[in-house]
């Protein structure tokens, strides 16, 4: 082949390596692509590539291949590099030039070596020792720096023993594989500049999406973790359902369930940690203790009046007895209204609005009933300690997440978050909030984010106003959740098909709450046939 047209073909090389560094997204294909493609354009039979670590002020073994020696380390090779980091400086902070890898790194500049052993100039007792141990002679050597766009060091590209094509005999690295491996160097540390700067502003992002949702676990001691436990519990049921996800499509799916409860933090503190039904900033069950001590000191203050008066001892100390008792019994009943549960009968809401009709004279010298109609409205709650106003203003958040979520400009690779992340309160029959949407017009990552959600909640166990659930129990209530028409029926079945209720709970909740589950006996649970 003419010199022209040899230039010419390696031109058309570079040009499609380049092509194929741009396209290569993840970072170890990256670097094993960048020396694969220098070894094959200078026809070396090895190379290393350094990546260069500033902090440490090291030279980092990155990939490593020699091909008479069937030696393959780092990339997709499965085996480690387990060679130490090349310092760049001395033990006083000097530059160390002495090993032609250091001293490209340092300087920025080619080096060229003919034959190694012969370069006094440079260290190459690590190589001598190599080649001793393993039968190999390492002759020629082209070192190449990898400059960024700010010419920055980001890497060294090392080849050696350059082939002769007709030969195979060992030759120097002509000036043209130097300067195509020069053009090469400073594609490669484009791209992978740019891979670097698309990985740190993407751990950036998930670092910031973390953050809020450490701001809305902190905000309530109540709800620790939940933000971070639906995610995990989101990504098992998504591995255990085989869906068929690129690794993008699985780092979308992870961002909206890490942000599926996003707008929390716009709801009150004191709505998200209303552990009682009287509590606001603080528990007022204390109002109505300081409330009942003044019924019993005014019920002591008429028996003294009424035996000053001449009455009979005997019956007023009975009647007063029994007002003591009455007023404890009221107090007590009172107390257990307030902690909430999964239903209050009619009977004990009568008795409330009978205990709020008592009367009782306040710090301003005017009597007034007992409890106000806002007291007697939470303490005649149904269940749990939330009121109709305060249960809507605690929904509303999954509004203020669409809301905070679709008012983002998100890259392709991300654009269903929203939706994702703003379905899992929805139910299959329609019957959820906040857009009544139905199964087929949700996706099916938002139907997993909903599960996780639930199941998450039902065994979580820092809830101010219940235990969390055994695994027995949340599941016998995610059945019937199913038959109920709320959660995804196929997901439930590979939810609990494939145990990812155990790897979760194995991994998250405490050993008390792991009991025995008898699948057979969870409402609505289909066993896969055969």
């Amino acid at each position: 082949m003419r010199s022209d047209e040899n230039l010419a073909h390696r031109l058309k090389e570079l040009n499609e390596i380049g092509i194929a560094l741009s396209r290569q997204g993840d970072l170890d294909h990256l670097l094993e692509t960048i020396l694969l493609a220098a070894k094959r354009v200078a026809n070396a039979d090895a190379g290393t590539l350094y990546l260069h670590d500033p902090e440490q002020r090291v030279l980092r073994f990155a990939i490593l291949r020699t091909d008479s020696l069937k030696v393959a380390m780092g990339g997709t090779s499965g085996v480690p590099i387990r060679f130490d980091p090349i310092s760049l400086y001395d033990k006083e902070g000097r530059p160390d030039h002495k090993m032609v890898v250091t001293h490209a790194a340092l300087s920025g500049e080619t080096v060229n070596l003919p034959d190694a052993y012969a370069a006094e100039e440079y260290d190459f007792s690590g190589t001598k020792s190599f080649d001793a141990k393993n039968g190999y002679r390492s002759t020629s050597f082209l070192t190449v720096p990898m400059l960024n766009h700010e010419d920055e060091v980001i890497g060294v590209l090392q080849l050696i023993n350059a082939q002769d094509p007709q030969s195979g005999g060992i030759v120097p690295f002509d000036e043209d594989h130097q300067h195509l491996l020069e053009s090469l160097a400073s594609q490669a540390a484009i791209v992978l500049t740019n891979r670097r700067l698309i990985e740190q502003l993407e751990e950036l992002f998930e670092s910031l999406v973390v953050l809020i949702n450490t701001a809305i676990d902190d905000k309530s001691p109540y709800t620790g973790g939940h933000c971070a436990r639906v995610p995990a519990l989101t990504m098992m049921l998504a591995e255990a359902a085989g869906a068929d996800m690129t690794d993008a499509q699985r780092h979308e799916l992870k961002i909206a369930a890490l942000l599926h409860d996003c707008g929390k933090i716009t709801t009150p503190v004191d709505i998200v940690d209303k552990a009682t039904k009287l509590q606001t900033i603080f528990d007022r069950i204390h109002l109505l203790d300081t409330r009942f001590e003044v019924l019993k000191r005014d019920a002591e203050i008429e028996l003294l009046r009424a035996l000053a008066a001449g009455g009979g001892e005997a019956s007023l100390r009975a009647a007063y007895e029994a007002r003591l008792r009455q007023l404890e019994d009221d107090r007590a009943f009172l107390r257990r209204c307030n902690v909430g549960g999964e239903f209050m009968a009619e009977e004990d809401c009568a008795r409330v609005r009978r205990i709020a009709a008592y009367r009782w004279r306040g710090a301003d010298g005017r009597t007034a009933d007992f409890l106000s109609e806002d007291e007697v409205k939470n303490l005649t709650i149904r269940a749990g300690t939330l009121t109709e106003e305060e249960r809507r203003i605690i929904n509303r958040h999954i509004e203020v997440s669409i809301k905070m979520l679709e008012s983002l400009p998100w890259p392709k690779q991300l654009k269903n978050v929203p939706e994702f992340a703003g379905g899992h309160h929805e139910r299959m029959d329609g019957k959820g909030y906040p857009k009544g949407l139905t199964r087929e017009q949700m996706s099916v990552q938002a139907r997993m984010i909903g599960i996780a959600d639930i199941f998450e909640a039902l065994t979580a166990a820092d809830r101010p106003y219940k235990k969390g659930k055994t695994l027995s129990e949340a599941l016998e209530i995610l059945g019937k959740m199913k038959l109920g028409g709320h959660i995804d029926p196929d997901l439930f079945d590979v939810f609990v098909r494939e145990k990812v209720y155990l790897a979760y709970a194995k991994q998250f909740l405490p050993p008390a709450q792991i009991d025995a589950v008898d699948e057979s006996r969870i409402p609505g649970y289909t066993p896969k046939a055969g």
